[in-house]
C-alpha cells in the first residue's frame, strides 16, 4: 500500500515547510516538494491513496511516554484497558504509547513484565514500549534490571511515596540508580516526600478534614521540591540520567533546572492537568466532585502561578516532555470509594485522547510554538526513551506514523463528544479546542479518517527501545 498525502504544510521540531509524504507500506519512503516527480515518475499517479491536506499541518504521530492501562491501584483497577485506551489515544492523534509494567513488592519484575505483555498483546490499536517500576528494590529487581534492558525495557521507575506499596527507601533507590548507570539505563522518579504526606494525612482526617480539596492541600509544594531535590543528588551521585515524571510546582522545577545548569542529565515531564486545572477550581468544587481530579502529584494552586510557571518551564526547555500520566478511573465503583475520606480516592485522570489537542490549545494561545508542540508531543519522547529515528518525525526510513491536524477546525471535548475512554465523566467536560485532528495514519495505515475509526485491536506492536538518545 503507497499513500501520498498531499499539500499540506510539515512540521517538525526545527521548522515548517509545504511538502508531501509518501508512505510505502508501514514506512515514510519520501519527504517531497508539493507535485514533484520521483525518478521522473508522476508520484500521485502510482499510489493507492491520495490524501489532501491543503490548509492543514502534518505531523508525527503523537508518543505519549506515561500511561496506566490497567493498573492495579487502591483497592481497584484503572478503567482503560489497552484496548480502549490505544482506541481512545488513536482519536487523539497519539500512535505510539509507553505503559508501566507494574511491581508491588515481593513480585517478581519479570513475571510482572511477562504478565504485561499478556495484557497488551493483541489488544491495542497503536504501538506501545514498557516501562518498569520498581518498589522496595531487592537485589533480584538489580538484576531484572540488566535482563529487562537486554527486552526493550530500558527505563525503570522508582517512587519516594506510598509507603508499602511503592516507596522505596534512600538506599534502595541508591543501588537501583547505581545499575542504571553502569547499563545506560534512565532513571524515572515520582518525586513527594511519602513520609511527610503520610503525617499531613492523618492529621487532616483526624481534624475532619475529608473532602477532596485536602488531598492537594496535604501534597504540598514543599513535598515534591525536597524529593525532587533528593532524587537529583542521587542521580548526581551515581551518574545516572533521570526522568521526573508529572511535576507540577515551580519549585520542582527550579530544582530541575539549577541541575541542568550544571551539565547534568535531569528531565522534566508535566502533563495537561497541571498547564490548565487548579487546586481551587477542580479539586475544591463543591461537595464529592473534586474527586474526578484527584492525582498526584496533585493539582497545584492558580493564585501561587504553578501552572504559568509549567509554560514557561517548557518555552525554556526546562521541561522537555508533556505525556499525560493517564490512569482513569470511572466516579461510579471508583473514585467513590473515598467517600468521606479523600485518601481512599483512586490517584488519576484520563487524558490520553486530549493531549494533542490541549498542547495545540496553548499554540493557539501563545503559550509555545507550532514547531515546540511537535517537539515535546512527539520528537522529544522519541529521543528519550530510544525511539529517535523510528518514531516522533516524519523523515524517509520512519514509520508511517502521521497525523493530518486541521488548524481551522474546533474540537468540543466531553462527554458524547470527543470522548472514547471507558470513564463515566471526562475531567476536561467543555474545553474547546482551535483545532482538530483529521487523520490518523499507524505504519501505514489510517487509523482514524473522516470522524470514523478505521484502525483494528491488534494492530499495534510492541517496540523494544534502545537507550536514550537525549543525553548530554
Amino acid at each position: 500500500m503507497k499513500t501520498l498525502i498531499t499539500g499540506g504544510t510539515v512540521v517538525n521540531a526545527t521548522g515548517r515547510a509545504r511538502a508531501d509524504v509518501l508512505i510505502d507500506g508501514e514506512t515514510i519512503a519520501a519527504v517531497l516538494a508539493p507535485g514533484s516527480t520521483l525518478l521522473g515518475f508522476d508520484v500521485a499517479a502510482h499510489v493507492d491513496v491520495v490524501i489532501d491536506a491543503t490548509g492543514k499541518y502534518v505531523i508525527p504521530g503523537g508518543i505519549d511516554a506515561h500511561t496506566h492501562m490497567e493498573m492495579p491501584f487502591g483497592g481497584t483497577f484503572a478503567s482503560d484497558t489497552f484496548e480502549t485506551g490505544t482506541v481512545a489515544a488513536a482519536w487523539g492523534g497519539t500512535t505510539t504509547i509507553v505503559d508501566f509494567v507494574v511491581q508491588y513488592p515481593g513480585q517478581n519484575p519479570l513475571d510482572q513484565y511477562a504478565l504485561w505483555h499478556e495484557k497488551a498483546a493483541g489488544r491495542c490499536a497503536v504501538d506501545y514500549g514498557f516501562h518498569q517500576i520498581l518498589s522496595d528494590i531487592q537485589p533480584a529487581s538489580l538484576d531484572a534490571m540488566d535482563e529487562l534492558v537486554a527486552e526493550g525495557v530500558t527505563s525503570f521507575k522508582v517512587f519516594t511515596a506510598y509507603k508499602g506499596v511503592f516507596l522505596s527507601d534512600d538506599g534502595q533507590i541508591l543501588t537501583a540508580m547505581q545499575r542504571a548507570a553502569a547499563t545506560g539505563a534512565m532513571m524515572m522518579g515520582h518525586a513527594e516526600n511519602g513520609s511527610v504526606i503520610d503525617v499531613l494525612v492523618q492529621q487532616a482526617l483526624a481534624r475532619g478534614e475529608t473532602a477532596p480539596i485536602y488531598h492537594g492541600l496535604t501534597r504540598p509544594w514543599q513535598a515534591e521540591e525536597e524529593a525532587t531535590h533528593r532524587l537529583i543528588m542521587l542521580a548526581n551521585l551515581t551518574g545516572a540520567p533521570l526522568y521526573v515524571v508529572h511535576v507540577s510546582a515551580r519549585q520542582a522545577v527550579e530544582q530541575i533546572a539549577a541541575a541542568r545548569d550544571r551539565g547534568q542529565n535531569v528531565f522534566g515531564e508535566t502533563c495537561p492537568q497541571y498547564l490548565y486545572l487548579s487546586l481551587e477550581e477542580q479539586l475544591g468544587a463543591p461537595g464529592f466532585e473534586g474527586a474526578k481530579w484527584v492525582c498526584s502529584t496533585p493539582l497545584r494552586s492558580r493564585a501561587e502561578g504553578h501552572q504559568h510557571h509549567m509554560w514557561q518551564a517548557l518555552r525554556t526547555n526546562d521541561l522537555q516532555v508533556v505525556s499525560t500520566d493517564h490512569c482513569p478511573f470511572c466516579m461510579k465503583d471508583q473514585k467513590e470509594l473515598g467517600r468521606g475520606d479523600f485518601s481512599k480516592i483512586p490517584n488519576g485522570i484520563g487524558s490520553v485522547e486530549h493531549r494533542m489537542d490541549l498542547l495545540y490549545q496553548g499554540v493557539v494561545t501563545g503559550e509555545i510554538s507550532l514547531e515546540r508542540w511537535v517537539e515535546l508531543c512527539c520528537v522529544t519522547p522519541a529521543r528519550m526513551f530510544g525511539l529517535n529515528g523510528q518514531k516522533g518525525v516524519i523523515a524517509p526510513g520512519a514509520d508511517g506514523d502521521v497525523v493530518v491536524y486541521d488548524p481551522n477546525g474546533h474540537t468540543s471535548i466531553g462527554l458524547g463528544k470527543t470522548h472514547h475512554m471507558n470513564m463515566d465523566y471526562s475531567a476536561w467536560e467543555g474545553f474547546e479546542i482551535d483545532g482538530h485532528v483529521d487523520t490518523v495514519i499507524s505504519r501505514g495505515a489510517v487509523l482514524v479518517d473522516d470522524g470514523e475509526f478505521r484502525g483494528r485491536v491488534g494492530h499495534g506492536r510492541y517496540l523494544a527501545r534502545g537507550l536514550s538518545q537525549y543525553l548530554v
